[in-house]
């Protein structure tokens, strides 16, 4: 019994796995068919959320699109609200001394001024800005005769030159001028501008690197002075493959001959002919290479119907101010009425015989200058922030039969410029020290009337010049900066015009000239 019983057992636990078995083939399919019919449904369902997700990113990317429109509408409506201002306000101390061939000395120990500069821009569209920039500039206080503009004698308010002189208690325009650009030119991929207005052209490459502000153009060793006029730049790096390579047309009108309005013999603004004819410029700036380290700029340019004063004009006007002179001193030793009358008929001689600007011819001006912003690769983190660079510049003169200074003939002057600027040793973090050396040859003669230097122009320099200057950053706005300029000259007419004036063989009176200045500066 007890047998039957293990074998009935035995046979019913085989028939048991038997049947689990089959139980488990049916499951394991049914199992492996519902997994297809899962990944089937899957892949529709993502087909069809991939359809639903593209409808609603390119929904979105129309909205985002029609959102930034009406953004760019607002923006260029609410112009007000987009000006972008910024000022550059220094107050500023100069000590100014010359030495004369006789021996004898003038000199400031202390002029003091005050000068500002308001910039504006704007941008009303992708493609288009606008830019200004107001000047004042000002010594403390009142001229003794109370003529701080400084117009009868001299030139302070000459229009070259207006924002770069102390004058009268005034704000002047000294930029203005619109820019378009865009990144094809005729379906070219040459990214281009134009503009046209009151010229960014003063405080050029390199005398920007003293000043401590962005460079504008043309390059300063051969013109920095105000002028009205228009650029067209080209961006020619993918045509030409040269790395940061482009070129800009620049030209201008630096003097005009219209009749004002309301002259009692000429209708309004037509030409007068009795005055120098319109004085105009056009010239190309270059940049063959700049590869942010190193770079090579030149800067060519020519300048039709110069001013100046021709020789006799001059003769004439020395000769009624010697005069005059003798005439004062006679009147001071012996105040009669004669002596009186005397004084007073030289007074009005010399005012007659006072010269006026002619046009003495043209000039031609070229430069090429060397930077590079880093020395070396590495060697240093000093000389990885060191800047050097070197400027040589020429100037040749077409005289009419007036001469050019000083000559019936082409004269050819030529000068150098070396200048390095650098991290201050004391305080490399916050601080920046200088040297620059000029040296001018003979017949040297820049357009470098703007030139921010109280005692005359170092680039203009027949001699040589030399500058040492330190500029320190006190907060993110204020800084204080001291320099000493010393200008050895050679010949005379340095800072003179183009004529007589500029005769280098005339008897040279300022044979040195040194400024020392220190001033505090407020930039935002």
């Amino acid at each position: 019994m007890k047998k039957s019983i293990i074998l009935l057992s035995t046979i019913a636990a085989f028939t048991t796995a038997s049947f689990a078995e089959d139980v488990n083939k049916q499951m394991y399919e049914q199992l492996q068919l519902l997994k297809k019919q899962v990944a089937e449904l899957e892949a529709k369902m993502n087909e069809q959320n991939s359809k639903v997700e593209e409808k609603r990113i390119t929904k979105i990317e129309k909205k985002l699109t029609r959102v930034s429109k009406t953004a760019t509408a607002a923006k260029i409506q609410s112009a007000a609200d987009n000006i972008k201002w910024d000022v550059d306000f220094r107050t500023q101390v100069d000590n100014i001394q010359y030495k004369h061939a006789d021996g004898s000395k003038s000199k400031n120990n202390a002029l003091l001024t005050n000068r500002l500069l308001l910039g504006a821009k704007y941008q009303a569209d992708e493609n288009s800005s606008f830019f200004a920039k107001l000047a004042y500039n000002k010594a403390f206080g009142d001229t003794a005769d109370h003529s701080q503009s400084n117009t009868n004698p001299g030139y302070a308010n000459f229009d070259w030159v207006t924002n770069e002189n102390a004058t009268d208690n005034t704000v002047k325009i000294k930029e203005a001028y619109w820019l378009y650009s865009n990144d094809t030119l005729f379906d070219a991929d040459i990214p281009w501008t134009v503009s046209i207005g009151r010229r960014p052209s003063t405080d050029g490459l390199p005398i920007n690197i003293r000043n401590n502000q962005k460079a504008n153009s043309p390059l300063s060793h051969v013109v920095d002075v105000e002028f009205d006029g228009f650029s067209v730049k080209f961006d020619t790096e993918e045509t030409t493959g040269w790395t940061g390579s482009w070129l800009k047309i620049c030209g201008g009108r630096g003097l005009t001959n219209a009749t004002p309005r309301f002259d009692m013999f000429s209708p309004a603004y037509s030409t007068d002919n009795t005055k120098n004819i319109d004085v105009d410029m056009l010239g190309i700036i270059a940049v063959p290479y700049d590869d942010g380290q190193y770079s090579v700029h030149f800067n060519y340019a020519r300048a039709w119907n110069l001013i100046g004063y021709d020789g006799k004009s001059i003769n004439q006007f020395y000769g009624a101010y010697g005069n005059y002179q003798n005439a004062s001193q006679t009147y001071q030793q012996t105040p009669t009425s004669n002596n009186l009358g005397l004084l007073n008929d030289s007074a009005f001689a010399m005012n007659i015989a006072a010269p006026s600007f002619k046009d003495v011819g043209d000039i031609d001006f070229a430069t090429i200058l060397f930077k590079t912003e880093g020395i070396g690769d590495g060697i240093s983190d000093y000389l990885d922030d060191t800047t050097v660079f070197a400027s040589f510049a020429m100037s040749k003169t077409r005289p009419n039969s007036l001469g050019m200074l000083g000559s019936k003939e082409s004269e050819t002057g030529t000068s150098v410029w070396l200048g390095v600027n650098a991290a201050c040793p004391i305080s490399p973090d916050d601080s920046r020290i200088g040297f620059e050396w000029n040296k001018g040859s003979k017949y040297w003669r820049s357009m470098t009337y703007a030139e921010d230097t109280y005692a005359g122009s170092k680039i203009a320099v027949r001699g040589q010049a030399w500058e040492v200057y330190r500029n320190q950053k006190l907060t993110d706005a204020l800084s204080f900066g001291v320099s000493y300029v010393y200008i050895d000259y050679d010949y005379a007419g340095s800072n003179s015009f183009f004529g007589e004036d500029g005769n280098p063989n005339s008897t040279l009176d300022v044979v040195s000239a040194q400024d020392v200045r220190a001033y505090m500066r407020y930039k935002f």
